[in-house]
């Protein structure tokens, strides 16, 4: 009783018990974050995650410029539904050079985090010329606009070198060859050496066409999300 009966004095004093309030909030955000002074990276590495290629992320641009990530989250949660539906629960690793994460917090459509690969690149177009001819229960607009719209690489190697600043870990021989990696993926007859930067990039005729469109770099971007990981030989880390 002695123990309320101090404790009814904070409950009375709107002073004290801001002081107090401010001085468990201050030591339990201590308690949180000085560990993490100590850790070298928070992120457990994982294989097969690696930057994007120039035109992935030139692609990225546009999925973010048009606002994709409005309604379609990339994060599949651990859990029994998520899990069955959209594949294996989402690794951090896998968005740590995005720059911003497109995690989502919403899904009118569904989650993309594992899409690539899953359709094929006419599927993709036809879905983004006219997403009810695939989906007809679709309210997704149609973004058949980004046919007609070139692209050109011509600020690929700063964009880069900007990711490269914040810890993408983009190599020297990477931003000198960013202009010509950026038109090879979308060739089927580009230079292999592409994939030796970006092992297991795609290298092909995205939309069909035979200019290079802005088409082209969103699929390129829809096709490798979720492929990086073999997750049939991906075991976490016990201790991470």
């Amino acid at each position: 009783m002695a123990i309320l009966e101090k404790h009814k004095i904070l409950e009375k004093n709107a002073t004290l018990l801001l002081i107090f309030s401010f001085l468990v909030v201050t030591i339990g955000g201590i308690v949180q974050i000085t560990p993490l002074f100590y850790l070298e990276n928070t992120i457990e590495e994982v294989e097969g995650v690696r930057p994007y290629t120039p035109l992935e992320l030139t692609g990225r641009d546009i999925y973010v410029r048009e606002g994709c990530y409005v309604c379609h989250s990339q994060m599949i949660r651990p859990m029994r539904d998520e899990v069955e539906r959209y594949g294996h629960y989402s690794l951090a690793a896998e968005s740590m050079y995005d720059h911003p994460f497109q995690w989502g917090s919403k899904r009118t459509g569904p989650d993309l985090a594992r899409v690539g690969s899953r359709y094929s690149d006419e599927w993709h177009i036809d879905h983004l010329r006219d997403p009810r001819s695939v989906v007809p229960e679709s309210i997704m607009p149609s973004y058949g606009f980004l046919l007609d719209r070139m692209i050109t690489p011509d600020h690929i190697r700063d964009r880069l070198r900007t990711d490269s600043a914040v810890g993408v870990p983009y190599t020297e021989e990477m931003l000198q060859n960013a202009v010509a990696d950026f038109r090879a993926q979308a060739d089927p007859f580009g230079d292999p050496a592409l994939q030796e930067r970006y092992p297991g990039a795609q290298m092909r005729n995205f939309d069909r066409q035979p200019q290079l469109t802005e088409m082209d770099a969103l699929i390129a971007y829809l096709q490798v999300l979720g492929t990086m990981v073999d997750f049939s030989t991906f075991e976490p880390d016990p201790n991470r």
